[in-house]
């Protein structure tokens, strides 16, 4: 799958995020080294504390359905228009907890592909985003 596809199942998911507080929307799609791709947006709550990324959401998914080996992330996210929608004027970098969450399931070479509405893209790998992580990998 080319990171362009990936992309976009990552910008589709912004239709799904849950962003009553915060109006930011974010969605991912995670490539599995198998070639299956595990989506997943942002979904909050009141609490805060109880919401989950996009990038947990879809990494989650894919190891609770036994899939743990993974290639790369693609990530989008913006705060909305007037309009409700999301505008991917910016790129939407992963926070700290999904940087870790990553850490525990994906190699230090596992790349993560932020892209704009530009058709811009920055890829990174994860041992660039999290140098000296605390994980088993």
């Amino acid at each position: 799958m080319s990171y362009e596809d990936l992309v976009k199942k990552a910008e589709d998911m912004l239709a799904f995020s849950y962003a009553p507080y915060s109006h930011f929307h974010v969605g991912a799609a995670l490539l599995a080294k198998d070639g299956s791709v595990w989506t997943g947006c942002n979904i909050e709550n009141a609490a805060y504390g109880p919401s989950n990324c996009a990038e947990r959401t879809a990494v989650f998914k894919a190891v609770s359905e036994g899939c743990h080996e993974f290639e790369a992330i693609a990530i989008v996210g913006g705060a909305e228009d007037g309009e409700g929608k999301a505008v991917i004027d910016d790129f939407c970098p992963p926070c700290g907890d999904c940087r870790q969450v990553l850490s525990e399931f994906c190699s230090k070479d596992f790349k993560i592909i932020l892209a704009n509405s530009r058709g811009e893209q920055k890829i990174f790998t994860l041992g660039q985003l999290l140098p000296e992580s605390f994980s088993l990998k």
